[in-house]
């Protein structure tokens, strides 16, 4: 015998979302950390310099906390599945340069020079203006896709941005390097790093278009597949006008960073060895033939290669000659390896670019290599998570902008730390986040913002599968 009974009635299947979780509650832990880590730092610098708690102690950890807590609301609110690392690793760098930037403007030996200013509140002021940035591009680009209809558009406007510096009664020549125009109320603005953020848009958008004819038509030559001289006609492009950057605005930094991050793209995009050989040769060529006759590149050349040099020259006032690079190699080995402490080093002496251009020679010092290792973990981070956004992402575009976005931060911090460190030739950028400057701050949160909505889109569950209205009720037979 057996008997028929009648299940529950189930007139909808439900599927659960398959993905990460939100992860929001860790970001915001982390960003605890991230407000309160630069807090004791601003305490420890003014207990070394005045013996007392700085008297803008509060303000300053209120205002930096306000400044996190709105860009986690944006991000729990308009990007709920990105990753929640970025966001508290911008905000510590962040933190951590405006303590410093505090610590030299306390300097006297910076106060007596000519057109001083203080900087810390002006650096404030560019990371409230980069919060807002940041949470404009999460606001307002709901799908990062939305990027790829602007594909050439977005080269013309990186192209113009490259181009503004050189016009005429708008265009700055600020030590040697004509990469900033000037900008009433605002100072000096440097457009080239807002045109990484652009021409990275623009080489995703062109590569995810040509990868096939880029990677598949080919010879192979010793090893390597050689691609067909007209497939070469975009990286003679983008070679040609990273050499045009270097000659006309004498900005070794911002070619090298350009032409390295459509490298990087072309490579992911293709996966052919060939292409890293190809731009390696090519930049090498460049670099030494511009630098044959152009005055500004041969003294960072010079610099470099024999800093001690430059010093003695520059200190008989022979004009043109800088001592920076060697102050700066003297202030790393003076901190040792766990420095001299914050607020006890004299990395006040390189002077007007202390607190730019040269800041990690200041973190060398006062935190000593165990910190300036540190520094570095952290960047390379924003550069890991940043490419493991682009491993996650579903569609190709965003996988190449991802790539490219990280690839771009990563070169910006290698030849930043290298010139200052006496690895390569000085260039004219900034370290990301740590180093005075509005546009760098600017373009930095917006590129974190970019990679956050990749990142949730990459991360979102997918959608639950509606259920089939026309679902009949299921029989359990039992025995």
């Amino acid at each position: 015998m057996s008997s028929t009974t009648n299940s529950p009635t189930h007139h909808t299947s439900t599927i659960g979302a398959i993905g990460a979780p939100s992860r929001r509650n860790t970001e915001l832990a982390m960003l605890v950390f991230a407000v309160v880590i630069p807090v004791f730092a601003y305490a420890n610098v003014g207990l070394a310099i005045n013996d007392s708690v700085p008297p803008g102690l509060l303000s300053y950890g209120c205002g930096l906390g306000l400044l996190a807590a709105i860009g986690h609301l944006v991000v729990r609110k308009f990007a709920p599945y990105a990753d929640p690392l970025l966001l508290p690793l911008a905000t510590l760098l962040n933190g951590l340069g405006l303590v410093l930037i505090w610590r030299l403007d306390q300097s006297k030996l910076l106060q007596s020079l000519p057109n001083y200013v203080q900087a810390a509140p002006r650096q404030l002021l560019y990371t409230a203006l980069g919060i807002a940035m940041f949470s404009a591009v999460l606001i307002f680009l709901k799908d990062h896709r939305v990027l790829q209809r602007y594909t050439y558009i977005s080269m013309f406007a990186a192209l113009v941005l490259l181009l503004l510096p050189l016009v005429p009664g708008l265009g700055a020549n600020i030590y040697g390097a004509k990469i900033w125009i000037r900008v009433p109320g605002l100072g000096s603005l440097q457009p080239g790093e807002f045109a990484k953020i652009i021409l990275a848009i623009f080489f995703a958008g062109y590569l995810m278009v040509k990868r096939d004819a880029l990677a598949l038509a080919s010879r192979r030559v010793m090893g390597l597949y050689l691609p067909r001289g007209r497939d070469l006609g975009p990286i003679i492009v983008v070679w040609g006008i990273s050499i045009l950057i270097l000659v006309f605005e004498t900005d070794l930094g911002t070619s090298l960073l350009f032409f390295g991050m459509f490298v990087i793209m072309l490579y992911v995009a293709t996966e052919r060895t060939s292409w890293i050989v190809f731009g390696l040769l090519m930049s090498a060529v460049g670099a030494v033939g511009v630098a044959s006759f152009e005055p500004h590149v041969q003294q960072r050349v010079q610099a470099w290669l024999n800093p001690l040099a430059e010093y003695k020259l520059s200190q008989k006032g022979v004009y043109g000659h800088s001592e920076q690079s060697m102050q700066a190699l003297w202030a790393f080995g003076s901190g040792g390896t766990l420095g001299s402490g914050l607020g006890q080093g004299h990395s006040d002496l390189i002077r007007f670019a202390a607190n730019s251009d040269f800041i990690l020679a200041t973190f060398g010092e006062e935190l000593g290599l165990a910190g300036l290792m540190a520094i570095l973990l952290l960047y390379g981070l924003i550069v890991e998570r940043g490419v493991r956004t682009a491993l996650a992402a579903r569609d190709p575009f965003g996988k190449l902008l991802a790539i490219g976005l990280s690839g771009a931060f990563a070169l910006q911090v290698f030849v930043v730390a290298g010139g200052v460190m006496g690895l390569i030739p000085l260039t004219g950028m900034t370290m990301p986040f740590l180093a005075y400057g509005g546009s760098s701050v600017l373009a930095n949160w917006a590129l974190i913002g970019i990679l956050i909505r990749i990142s949730d889109t990459a991360r979102r569950p997918a959608p639950t599968p509606a259920g089939n209205p026309d679902a009949e009720m299921t029989q359990v037979v039992r025995p």
